[in-house]
Protein backbone atom coordinates (compact mmCIF):
# COMPACT_ATOMS: atom_id res chain seq x y z
CA UNK A 1 0.00 0.00 0.00
CA UNK A 2 2.90 2.55 1.14
CA UNK A 3 4.40 1.73 -2.34
CA UNK A 4 1.42 2.64 -4.64
CA UNK A 5 -0.52 4.67 -2.36
CA UNK A 6 1.79 6.34 -0.17
CA UNK A 7 -0.84 8.67 2.00
CA UNK A 8 -3.05 5.92 2.63
CA UNK A 9 -2.31 5.25 6.38
CA UNK A 10 -2.34 8.69 7.05
CA UNK A 11 -5.56 9.63 5.21
CA UNK A 12 -7.39 6.71 6.20
CA UNK A 13 -5.76 6.21 9.75
CA UNK A 14 -4.86 2.51 9.17
CA UNK A 15 -2.50 0.48 11.21
CA UNK A 16 -0.57 -2.39 10.73
CA UNK A 17 -0.67 -5.27 13.67
CA UNK A 18 2.59 -3.87 14.32
CA UNK A 19 2.22 -0.36 14.28
CA UNK A 20 -0.92 -0.87 16.89
CA UNK A 21 0.89 -2.94 19.05
CA UNK A 22 4.04 -0.42 19.35
CA UNK A 23 1.71 2.67 20.06
CA UNK A 24 -0.17 0.93 23.07
CA UNK A 25 3.33 -0.42 24.59
CA UNK A 26 4.88 3.17 23.42
CA UNK A 27 2.09 5.33 24.36
CA UNK A 28 1.17 3.33 27.75
CA UNK A 29 -2.07 1.98 26.98
CA UNK A 30 -0.70 -1.22 27.84
CA UNK A 31 1.86 -2.44 30.58
CA UNK A 32 3.91 -5.85 30.37
CA UNK A 33 5.62 -7.38 32.47
CA UNK A 34 9.09 -8.97 30.63
CA UNK A 35 9.65 -11.31 33.65
CA UNK A 36 6.66 -13.79 33.27
CA UNK A 37 8.35 -15.01 30.05
CA UNK A 38 11.07 -17.29 30.44
CA UNK A 39 13.30 -19.87 28.67
CA UNK A 40 14.92 -19.09 25.18
CA UNK A 41 13.10 -17.59 22.74
CA UNK A 42 13.83 -17.34 18.89
CA UNK A 43 12.07 -15.17 16.43
CA UNK A 44 11.24 -16.44 12.67
CA UNK A 45 10.81 -13.54 9.78
CA UNK A 46 7.78 -14.78 7.48
CA UNK A 47 8.08 -14.53 3.96
CA UNK A 48 4.94 -12.48 3.75
CA UNK A 49 5.60 -9.99 6.08
CA UNK A 50 9.53 -9.47 5.14
CA UNK A 51 10.87 -9.86 1.60
CA UNK A 52 7.08 -10.20 0.58
CA UNK A 53 5.82 -6.89 1.52
CA UNK A 54 9.39 -5.36 0.93
CA UNK A 55 8.82 -6.48 -2.97
CA UNK A 56 5.11 -5.34 -3.17
CA UNK A 57 4.43 -2.39 -0.70
CA UNK A 58 8.30 -0.84 -0.37
CA UNK A 59 8.26 -2.02 3.54
CA UNK A 60 9.06 -5.10 4.86
CA UNK A 61 8.37 -5.77 8.50
CA UNK A 62 11.86 -6.43 10.21
CA UNK A 63 12.36 -3.83 12.77
CA UNK A 64 9.15 -3.31 14.07
CA UNK A 65 8.24 -7.18 15.65
CA UNK A 66 11.96 -7.20 17.20
CA UNK A 67 10.89 -3.82 18.94
CA UNK A 68 7.60 -5.16 20.40
CA UNK A 69 9.86 -8.97 20.99
CA UNK A 70 12.33 -6.63 23.10
CA UNK A 71 9.72 -4.78 25.39
CA UNK A 72 8.09 -8.59 26.14
CA UNK A 73 11.57 -10.74 26.55
CA UNK A 74 14.79 -9.48 27.79
CA UNK A 75 16.98 -12.64 26.38
CA UNK A 76 15.90 -13.87 22.54
CA UNK A 77 17.59 -14.54 19.69
CA UNK A 78 16.98 -14.55 15.76
CA UNK A 79 16.87 -17.74 14.20
CA UNK A 80 19.87 -17.69 11.43
CA UNK A 81 19.90 -16.42 8.79
CA UNK A 82 17.52 -13.75 9.14
CA UNK A 83 15.47 -10.81 8.13
CA UNK A 84 15.48 -10.83 4.06
CA UNK A 85 17.80 -14.32 4.59
CA UNK A 86 15.73 -16.11 6.47
CA UNK A 87 14.60 -19.74 5.05
CA UNK A 88 11.14 -20.39 4.45
CA UNK A 89 9.25 -22.49 6.97
CA UNK A 90 7.35 -24.24 3.66
CA UNK A 91 3.70 -23.52 5.17
CA UNK A 92 3.53 -20.13 2.99
CA UNK A 93 1.46 -19.84 -0.52
CA UNK A 94 -1.26 -22.06 0.97
CA UNK A 95 0.04 -25.01 1.11
CA UNK A 96 -1.18 -25.72 4.55
CA UNK A 97 -4.76 -26.26 2.62
CA UNK A 98 -3.05 -28.84 -0.04
CA UNK A 99 -2.86 -32.21 1.07
CA UNK A 100 0.97 -31.91 0.21
CA UNK A 101 2.51 -32.92 3.99
CA UNK A 102 5.47 -34.67 3.28
CA UNK A 103 6.90 -32.01 0.57
CA UNK A 104 6.47 -29.85 3.06
CA UNK A 105 7.86 -31.39 5.58
CA UNK A 106 10.41 -31.75 3.25
CA UNK A 107 10.93 -28.40 2.67
CA UNK A 108 10.82 -27.14 6.27
CA UNK A 109 13.98 -29.03 7.29
CA UNK A 110 16.25 -26.26 7.05
CA UNK A 111 13.88 -24.58 8.99
CA UNK A 112 13.85 -27.52 11.52
CA UNK A 113 18.27 -27.33 11.51
CA UNK A 114 16.99 -23.60 12.23
CA UNK A 115 15.61 -24.27 15.31
CA UNK A 116 17.49 -26.84 16.68
CA UNK A 117 21.07 -24.66 16.46
CA UNK A 118 18.93 -21.58 18.07
CA UNK A 119 18.51 -24.38 20.91
CA UNK A 120 15.00 -22.09 21.72
CA UNK A 121 12.40 -23.15 23.98
CA UNK A 122 9.68 -21.21 22.21
CA UNK A 123 9.67 -19.59 18.90
CA UNK A 124 7.74 -16.24 17.74
CA UNK A 125 6.25 -15.40 15.21
CA UNK A 126 3.36 -13.15 13.37
CA UNK A 127 2.28 -15.07 10.33
CA UNK A 128 -0.82 -17.48 10.52
CA UNK A 129 1.01 -19.71 7.83
CA UNK A 130 4.13 -20.03 9.54
CA UNK A 131 2.65 -20.65 12.73
CA UNK A 132 0.41 -23.88 11.43
CA UNK A 133 3.71 -25.05 9.61
CA UNK A 134 6.59 -24.53 12.66
CA UNK A 135 4.15 -26.43 14.69
CA UNK A 136 3.27 -29.26 12.37
CA UNK A 137 6.76 -29.46 11.47
CA UNK A 138 7.99 -29.60 15.51
CA UNK A 139 5.48 -31.95 16.56
CA UNK A 140 6.90 -34.63 13.33
CA UNK A 141 10.50 -34.05 14.03
CA UNK A 142 10.10 -35.31 17.85
CA UNK A 143 10.24 -31.46 18.95
CA UNK A 144 6.68 -30.96 19.88
CA UNK A 145 7.78 -29.57 23.88
CA UNK A 146 8.83 -26.37 21.49
CA UNK A 147 6.04 -23.54 21.85
CA UNK A 148 5.16 -21.88 18.88
CA UNK A 149 3.24 -18.10 19.60
CA UNK A 150 2.27 -15.02 17.31
CA UNK A 151 3.53 -12.05 18.31
CA UNK A 152 0.61 -10.61 20.01
CA UNK A 153 -0.13 -13.50 21.95
CA UNK A 154 3.42 -13.31 23.87
CA UNK A 155 2.23 -9.68 24.31
CA UNK A 156 -1.37 -10.77 25.77
CA UNK A 157 0.83 -13.42 27.86
CA UNK A 158 2.69 -10.56 29.79
CA UNK A 159 0.03 -7.94 29.84
CA UNK A 160 -0.33 -6.53 33.31
CA UNK A 161 -4.12 -5.72 34.24
CA UNK A 162 -4.80 -3.25 36.80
Amino acid sequence: MQKWFPDFFDRFGALTVFDLLMDYIKSGRIKLDKSLITGRIAYHDPCNYGRKSEELFGHGFYDEPRWVLNQCVSDWVDLTPNKGNQYCCGGGGGTLLTPYKDERLIYGEKKIRQIRQSRADMIVLPCHSCHGQIKTLLAENGMGHISVKYLWELVADILIID
